[in-house]
């Protein structure tokens, strides 16, 4: 089996040496180029074939995100974003215009060795497009959501919740999907998405801009509102209360995936029962499973993004197979299913409490 060539993208010499050494340590892994600026990552890209591309964003004669841009418009490559964690914001720019992950500068360690090259390996092989030059406006929101009468006696003022689970490709798939939410969409929003210590801040301010509603990184003991969009923190698993405040719990010592799926869908199943919405995006491994299983158990409603919008087919698949979803949903239909979901009697609904 041929080495997967990748082309890295760094102005600093030293951290290419240590990029070069964690890539090339297993052997199946080939640098094939190594560019100090974007113009010169570009020009490889179309002379050398690589299978991916990993991209620094700070860079003179042409920044990484300029490079991207410009890359995916004449050729498509799979690109690994690896940057400051100070650049978040701008990192998720590059998913934007055509980036697959973001990841920070990697050390030496073992674990995050492995993990980034995992990463590669996995990345390498996905199937990306040409796209034009010129991103297109923002889509316009749905149909604003009739807003429900008060329920003067209830201690929550929304029905029913979203909670999502995603991995790799997930923040592209969210900012396709939260865009199209209107500004008063009824139900508050939980996400679990994996993410690497320090970018979920920066990605919470690059999905602001993009939605009518408003996003943030869920806080220890905060209330839950309606048309609020909640971002669990990277460090910390993301819980629900009875009292409709969140709880952040440590992560496991080792845990795989950062934070889980599984622990937010779980926990929303256990105190909202069938006004749960359940949904998993595109990623790799099985973590959200075992949550849509409690969350189906529950009376909730569960749903998954199909294979042919995903990046990854992996976790939405496991639980497709595992037979805990109840429909497949297109990404560019999952807002316009969502707005019935919140929208539609449960055949099992409780009053709010």
């Amino acid at each position: 089996m041929s080495a997967i060539r990748v082309v890295m993208v760094d102005d600093s010499q030293l951290a290419r040496d240590v990029l070069r050494d964690i890539l090339t340590n297993d052997g199946d892994i080939e640098i094939v180029g190594e560019a100090a600026n974007g113009q010169e990552a570009i020009d490889m890209a179309r002379h050398l074939a690589p299978q991916l591309i990993t991209m620094d964003l700070n860079m003179p004669v042409m920044d990484g995100l300029s490079a991207i841009e410009e890359i995916m418009h004449t050729k498509g490559v799979p690109i690994l974003v690896i940057s400051d964690r100070s650049d978040a914001e701008t990192a998720y720019q590059a998913l934007e215009v055509g980036a697959l992950e973001v990841l920070p500068k990697p050390t030496l360690d073992s674990e995050d060795a492995e993990r980034l090259r995992a990463r590669v390996r996995l990345l390498s092989g996905v199937a990306v497009i040409t796209r034009l030059r010129r991103r297109p406006p923002p889509s316009p929101p749905l149909t604003e959501f009739p807003v429900a009468s008060p329920c003067p006696a209830a201690t929550r003022h929304y029905q029913r919740i979203v909670a999502i689970a995603c991995s790799t490709g997930g923040p592209q798939a969210l900012a396709r999907l939260l865009s199209k939410l209107p500004q008063n969409f009824p139900a508050p929003i939980m996400i679990a998405q994996h993410i690497s210590p320090g970018f979920i801040e920066g990605m919470a301010t690059w999905l602001g801009t993009l939605c009518a509603l408003p996003v943030s990184v869920a806080k220890e003991g905060e209330r839950i509102a309606p048309g609020h969009i909640y971002l669990s923190p990277s460090e910390s698993n993301l819980c629900v209360t009875p009292q409709h405040r969140f709880r952040l719990l440590p992560s496991s010592q080792g845990a795989l995936y950062r934070p889980s799926c599984d622990v937010l869908l779980h926990s929303a199943a256990s105190v909202y029962g069938p006004d749960t919405i359940g949904v998993i995006l595109t990623g790799m491994g099985r973590d959200g499973v075992r949550g849509l299983r409690a969350i189906q158990l529950a009376g909730g409603t569960t749903l998954a993004q199909d294979e042919a919008s995903s990046v990854i087919y992996g976790m939405n698949q496991e639980a497709v197979n595992a037979g805990v979803i109840q429909k497949v949903v297109a990404l560019s239909d999952l807002p316009e299913q969502l707005l019935h979901e919140v929208g539609s009697p449960h055949p099992s609904r409780r009053e709010p409490q």
